[in-house]
């Protein structure tokens, strides 16, 4: 009918929809970012069959399935891994091709990931530390490290200088690649032409922590309730380390785990200083009561002044609760006695890894008077 394409209301979009078989209205979006993985060369999928290490919760999806083949008396559904090739090629390094290198990519080793896209690593899958100071810092503390990458024509200056050198002199392998590439690996983060590759951390059984602890004269553990920045993780592990605590928890979910941030903020002391996660806090604080430790928490408001804390001198557990909240519920009711920092009165409540540091510094002074 004439006049109906001005009329209100009328379709702007066709009836039809997308067509069929073409990917819809995301095809676009979907432009330049490469073929999808198959199954076989995901990580994350129980038919992953690469030569990549085969990360933990893949290992636990393919026993799963073997079990469950085994019931229904099938063959199971998994990947074969370790049969197919799923690295880049080895690249270069400090800038002399290595044997057997190959590939486009200017060479790294790790997953193949399809070009454009950004892999979503496995929670046990190494990290990448950047930028020229935190980079040299880790170096220097010994922070544990499986491979450097420089970029491409990076501007050195003598930091990358003394990077490159203490890298070798430590046997870490030192791997060069297109800044491209760089800005890839690192997920667009600000590098400045330097990435540390740090292995997943091993973390300490709850169990075996408690123990090595009490096999101490005087033990000292610190537990964090919901800390979720891992700098102040990294602060905290190293006060702990300073003031002679013999190791620090913190739970599974909701929570900061040892990252790289972690590591550089602990300036080494994470490798030295015996880390644990637990799957639920408030239990674990009770095993360390039931294994003789008094267990105070860090609270504006709590009952105690640290200065009178006489429980300082025996078996303790130092609980910090979270940069927002605090201790949770269950938490605070959990602990033995909770425990404030005098003050100035308009002073705000001190940063969850400035607490622990005033207090195990304070924890640590009362027992070198007892002594």
């Amino acid at each position: 009918m004439a006049g109906n394409s001005q009329r209100r209301g009328r379709r702007l979009t066709s009836k039809s929809g997308a067509p069929k078989g073409t990917g819809g209205k995301n095809k676009d979006s979907l432009a330049g970012r490469g073929r999808t993985l198959p199954a076989d060369e995901r990580p994350w999928h129980k038919a992953y069959s690469g030569t990549e290490k085969l990360p933990q919760r893949t290992a636990w999806k393919q026993d799963k399935e073997r079990r469950a083949a085994a019931e229904e008396g099938r063959a199971p559904k998994i990947g074969n891994p370790g049969t197919k090739d799923t690295t880049w090629g080895k690249g270069t390094r400090a800038g002399v091709p290595l044997k057997g290198g190959k590939g486009k990519s200017g060479g790294r080793g790790g997953p193949r990931v399809a070009p454009g896209r950004k892999a979503n690593p496995a929670k046990d899958s190494p990290e990448l530390l950047v930028g020229r100071n935190p980079v040299l810092e880790s170096l220097r503390t010994q922070v544990p490290a499986t491979a450097l990458y420089t970029a491409q024509g990076i501007d050195v200056d003598d930091r990358v200088k003394e990077i490159v050198r203490t890298a070798a002199d430590r046997g870490i392998a030192i791997l060069e690649v297109s800044r491209a590439e760089l800005d890839r690996m690192t997920g667009g983060v600000l590098h400045q032409g330097v990435g540390l590759q740090v292995p997943p951390f091993a973390y300490e059984p709850f169990d075996d922590l408690v123990t090595a602890a009490l096999e101490q004269a005087a033990p000292l553990l610190v537990a964090l309730d919901g800390v979720t920045d891992p700098r102040n993780l990294g602060a905290v592990i190293r006060s702990a380390a300073a003031f002679g605590a013999q190791g620090v928890f913190v739970p599974e979910r909701r929570a900061a785990g040892i990252t790289a941030t972690a590591w550089r903020t602990s300036a080494g002391a994470a490798a030295r200083v015996p880390v644990a996660q637990v799957t639920n806090l408030t239990r674990s604080l009770k095993a360390c009561k039931e294994a003789g430790f008094v267990v105070v928490g860090l609270d504006a408001d709590g009952q105690t002044d640290l200065y009178d804390l006489e429980a300082a001198v025996g078996p303790l557990v130092v609980v910090v609760g979270s940069e927002g909240r605090g201790l949770s519920r269950l938490v605070g009711e959990t602990c033995d006695l909770t425990v404030s920092i005098p003050m100035v009165s308009d002073v705000e409540s001190l940063n969850a890894s400035v607490a622990a540091a005033v207090t195990l510094a304070e924890v640590a002074r009362r027992r070198s008077v007892e002594a």
